[in-house]
């Protein structure tokens, strides 16, 4: 029969991906004693269905993209690439799939794991139902942190159950490339799959709404990525959405498009988006709703429950869905839920704001296709939209000498927005081969409100591609 037990600790995290991970690492070493809960894998998403196996199925392609345009290496990377080395290095990556390091950093931090599913039982309480059936009760002397992230947005579509479509997770986990893979949604995980699996011997076709990939992001930037897949033989289709699809008795997915077109695929991965992690966790029990994003504000507490117990750290906030800035608002999350705590014990009555505080105007996004695109910061159409005065300054990185050095035929597109008041980089987007790199040194800019006058002292080595720096603010100066 199920038995109950009840355990308190200082801080319970809900959730133990990266976010959760950092929240209860972070409380943990200010000496609070913290129990984090997972019914999946210790590391989440970001470590065995995203992030991580995704980059390892990406590197070698993009490395062999780098190498054919070199040369003396051209003849030497011909042909298709070893796939079996290519996904074995991916399951080592992932550990194949075994939580046993995460669990060993855990116990290292001096963080106590349940394993289970965990849900809100009421201000400062959760609940785990264990796999064996075990009831545990748990109650938080200062703090619950939720942490679930995000499961994959699938489409409300008549036998989507029966349809067995793949999500990022069978897409970053399968076993061997599929003949034809149907890619619905142009955003990140679509461009980025669509590069993977059509570089390891699928046959791609990438349905997309809209006018462009990565609409999120410059225009240049979707459509340079457009012309990469092209260049490999995906078939790209925009304004195309899928009215029905299912899947055949010979197994195949046999799909109608919005303009009655048929496509017949072997799997079709939906990537439209995410969607929060939090219809069964309690949401209830504390007054709100369950399905909905937590809102929080800058010190990452739950803003429409009182007291200042309740947290929310990584995706299920809906600030950023981003693994690295996930875990920026967790390491905040850790200082402030300690900052608090201490004022709890020094029974002063308030609490004195800590320094700590989420900053939401610089996000760094890459995206690992061919060619790489990282941003942060503002784009044009979201200065035009909220009515921020920017001078666009744009530059084609393949004009550097770096660049050249780089691939012989480098093409790309560097862009900056600069606040015409201020005098401050509030923007940068680039895309071309290796770009990844050159984001942090954007990231500082934007973070650090760092005067355009004082970037030219910033001098850039010769020959890198980071001396795109140096032609953009020549071309902003004129």
């Amino acid at each position: 029969m199920p038995t109950e037990n009840t355990h308190t600790y200082d801080v319970i995290v809900i959730g133990a991906g990266p976010a959760g991970e950092n929240v209860a690492g972070g409380t943990a070493a200010a000496g609070l004693s913290t129990l984090i809960v997972e019914n999946e894998l210790i590391g989440g998403e970001c470590s065995f269905w995203a992030c991580e196996p995704s980059k390892a199925l990406l590197r070698p392609v993009l490395a062999r993209a780098d190498a054919e345009h070199l040369p003396g290496l051209a003849p030497a990377v011909g042909g298709r690439l070893d796939t079996e080395a290519v996904l074995a290095h991916r399951d080592r990556i992932t550990n194949n799939w075994t939580d046993d390091d995460q669990v060993e950093w855990l116990k290292s931090a001096g963080v106590d794991l349940r394993r289970g599913h965990g849900r809100l039982d009421g201000p400062r309480k959760v609940v785990v139902t264990t796999p064996d059936g075990e009831t545990v009760r748990l109650r938080a002397r200062h703090a619950v942190a939720v942490c679930t992230g995000t499961r994959a947005a699938l489409p409300d579509l008549p036998g989507i159950d029966a349809l067995r479509p793949w999500t990022n997770r069978e897409a970053t986990s399968a076993e061997r490339p599929p003949r034809r893979l149907a890619v619905v949604g142009g955003g990140v995980v679509g461009a980025e799959m669509a590069t993977a699996w059509q570089a390891l011997g699928s046959e791609v076709t990438l349905l997309v709404r809209g006018a462009g990939l990565l609409p999120h992001m410059e225009a240049f930037a979707g459509e340079l990525v457009a012309d990469g897949l092209r260049a490999g033989g995906a078939d790209l289709r925009f304004h195309t959405t899928v009215s029905a699809a299912e899947r055949a008795a010979d197994g195949t997915v046999r799909i109608t498009l919005s303009d009655g077109g048929e496509l017949v695929a072997d799997e079709i991965l939906f990537a439209i988006g995410r969607t929060p992690h939090s219809v069964h966790i309690g949401l209830e029990t504390v007054g709100l709703t369950p399905g909905d994003w937590l809102t929080t504000d800058d010190t990452l507490t739950v803003t429409s429950v009182p007291g200042n117990w309740l947290y929310a750290a990584g995706d299920i906030n809906h600030r950023a869905l981003l693994t690295h800035q996930g875990k920026y608002q967790a390491r905040i999350a850790g200082a402030v839920i300690a900052a608090r705590a201490r004022e709890a014990a020094l029974d002063t009555g308030r609490w004195a704001p800590h320094s700590s505080t989420a900053d939401t105007e610089a996000v760094p996004q890459v995206v690992f296709t061919d060619p790489e695109i990282a941003a942060v910061g503002l784009t044009t159409r979201e200065a035009e939209r909220t009515g921020r005065a920017v001078d666009v300054v744009d530059y084609e990185i393949g004009s550097l000498a770096g660049a050249v050095q780089y691939r012989p035929d480098y093409r790309g597109t560097a862009r900056i927005l600069i606040d015409r008041d201020r005098g401050t980089v509030v923007g940068a987007t680039f895309a071309g081969p290796g770009v990844a790199e050159l984001l942090h040194s954007a990231t500082i800019a934007v973070t650090g409100e760092v005067p355009v006058d004082r970037l030219w002292h910033a001098v850039p080595a010769f020959p890198t591609i980071s001396e795109v720096w140096l032609r953009l603010l020549e071309t902003y100066r004129g």
